[in-house]
């Protein structure tokens, strides 16, 4: 017999009424303000096992307190639940208690939060304070996740040798749809804060931070503190607004095979607002309404491979004192191996040492940047680089006025761009300088133009 339109009514109103409020302490038996192993592995344990019994509508709530937890928090298949972290969770940083997946120290690690073919999925707090905030340290209290990640980044430089990327994420999700992210202040992730593979997302008033010892400029010590990424997204139909990025490595980065993404009203700080690296396609992105204090890289789209980045607009962004090149559009700067210049594709220790190759079928179509203001810079305004096989087609800089720069960096090039691999690039409005390999139409070329004309008119 079929169901009727009042059977399926009141099977519903049965799910909302049995939906259930757990409390981590209380409900689960998790320990607050206890870092022994002990209480580590008490609290994941809990946190596992009421995330396996929850249904539709649950909610699970970690109180007011600091609850340090073990990593191997996982769920799958999960349908409109909530979690709220209400309280602060401190992730155990007894390295070689960490769960991995299988034994011995150098056997994969397990991260802390995995989440998979989730639908309707939300992550919140009760701290509506957490996200846009200017550059700078973030308070703690509701809504802190301590990733601890001192101890994973180790010696500065000698950490990574040691242990690689062989790290754990503080929140990776995978496969999900409709999934919301609010109110969260991650604290020095040991590696990629976040890697979120979604159709459907939106991140709103969040805040990432990871820093060895300065709280508003990355030195060279902080600098060590490899792949703490911000926010990486993956999917289709992505927003993430009002909130900030302080780290060491891409603040807010759009990743392979990605579609339909507006990053608007962030603080960002870091390596960047980054496409890449990228060895497919990725079309339809909009970075703007941004302010970028002490940025290492500002604008930072780079590929690793080959493939196509489409439909891309960087507007309305301000970056003061960048501490190396406020736009790059080219190859990925990175290396995959124990040597730092090793070029994978562009070397690390480029320009002066090492070489930068741009992929072959790697092409850039329909760039703009528009309203983009760069002040005080301490090198060149920038790299725009690609493959003579593959040239970049339609990039335009509409207003990109690099104000003051200080050259304390080698100009290696000169004051200007490194410009080479366009087919066809324009320079408008008040564009300065202007990359030597655009079309000039800006305002002064223009009037320039037009004055000349007037001056020597045509017979």
């Amino acid at each position: 017999m079929p169901f009727s339109t009042s059977s399926v009514l009141v099977a519903a109103l049965v799910l909302v009424a049995e939906a259930r409020i757990y409390n981590l302490q209380t409900d689960a038996g998790a320990l607050p303000n206890d870092a022994s192993l002990t209480a580590c592995n008490t609290n994941g344990a809990a946190f596992n096992a009421t995330l396996a019994k929850m249904v539709a509508g649950d909610v699970l709530v970690i109180p007011n307190g600091s609850f340090y937890m073990q990593g191997g928090i996982k769920a799958s298949g999960l349908k409109g639940i909530t979690i709220s972290f209400d309280g602060t969770v401190i992730l155990n940083d007894d390295i070689k208690h960490w769960p991995r997946h299988g034994p011995g120290n150098h056997a994969k690690v397990l991260h802390f939060m995995e989440f998979s073919d989730m639908v309707d999925f939300t992550i919140t707090s009760a701290n509506t304070n957490t996200g846009r905030r200017g550059i700078g340290a973030g308070s703690n209290g509701a809504g802190l996740i301590d990733g601890r990640g001192h101890e994973w980044w180790g010696f500065p430089g000698v950490g990574y040798l040691e242990r690689g990327e062989n790290r754990p994420r503080l929140l990776q999700i995978d496969s999900s749809t409709n999934v919301k992210v609010e109110n969260i202040f991650f604290k020095n992730s040991p590696y990629w804060t976040t890697s979120l593979n979604v159709n459907g997302l939106e991140v709103k008033n969040c805040r990432i931070e990871a820093y060895r010892v300065s709280e508003t400029s990355h030195t060279a010590v902080d600098m060590t503190a490899f792949n703490t990424d911000g926010f990486d997204i993956t999917g289709n139909n992505l927003h993430v607004h009002d909130s900030t990025v302080f780290n060491q490595d891409d603040s807010f980065c759009v990743k392979d095979g990605t579609t339909n993404v507006v990053v608007e009203n962030v603080d960002s700080s870091g390596l960047g607002l980054t496409i890449g690296s990228i060895a497919s396609n990725v079309n339809n992105v909009t970075f703007r309404n941004i302010y970028m204090k002490n940025t290492v890289k500002g604008v930072y789209m780079k590929f690793r491979g080959a493939g196509t980045v489409s439909n891309v607009l960087y507007e309305n962004i301000v970056m003061d004192a960048p501490e190396q090149y406020p736009i790059w559009i080219g190859p990925a700067q990175q290396s995959d191996s124990d040597s730092p210049c090793a070029p994978h594709p562009c070397s690390l220790c480029w320009p002066g040492e090492g070489k930068c190759n741009a992929p072959i079928n790697a092409t850039y179509i329909n760039i703009t940047m528009r309203n983009i203001t760069v002040n005080n810079p301490k090198g060149n305004p920038g790299v725009i680089l690609a493959n003579a096989s593959s040239p970049m087609q339609n990039v335009v800089f509409d207003g990109v006025v690099v104000n003051h720069p200080t050259h304390e960096k080698p100009p290696y090039w000169g004051a200007g761009y490194l410009c080479e691999g366009v087919q066809n690039g324009i320079a408008t409005g008040t564009t300065h300088p202007v990359p030597p390999c655009f079309k000039d139409m800006t305002d002064a070329a223009v009037a320039a133009a037009a004055a000349a004309a007037a001056a020597h008119p045509l017979n």
